[in-house]
């Protein structure tokens, strides 16, 4: 049995655990609704809008590859657990709900993924002029 079999079955155990749970909830069909548009929203948004950047990058003569690609992946995540508060519909009932600035704290997150990854294309840049000078 190949690793590939072992992680595939742990899946369906996963799968089949987190179907039992949903079948226990009060009201199931608004989970699965939630889930359907999650995959709606990934499959007709954000995969769309990758291939976009990729196809941009690639006819700029751009690489992504490594940490800018690591770097778009962290951005990604990072957006996507954001856009809940970033998106909420305006001031809740309760303040101490969502009492942050989380427009500013992403951007501040977002700054500091690109900072990072130019600084480490920096590094490697003059780590490569250092290793061909001597």
């Amino acid at each position: 049995m190949s690793l590939r079999h072992v992680t595939g079955g742990l899946g369906l155990l996963c799968a089949a655990w987190g179907g039992g749970l949903l079948l226990r909830q009060p009201e199931p069909w608004r989970i699965a609704v939630w889930l359907g548009g999650a995959v709606a929203v990934h499959d007709g948004l954000v995969a769309p809008l990758v291939f976009a950047v990729a196809a941009l990058a690639a006819a700029a003569g751009l690489r992504l590859r490594g940490v800018p690609r690591a770097a778009l992946i962290v951005a990604g995540s990072l957006t996507a657990i954001a856009l809940p508060p970033l998106l909420r519909p305006g001031p809740a009932a309760n303040p101490t709900v969502l009492p942050l600035d989380y427009l500013r704290n992403w951007l501040l997150a977002m700054a500091a993924v690109a900072l990072v990854t130019v600084l480490h294309a920096a590094l490697r840049a003059l780590t490569r002029r250092a290793g061909r000078r001597a």
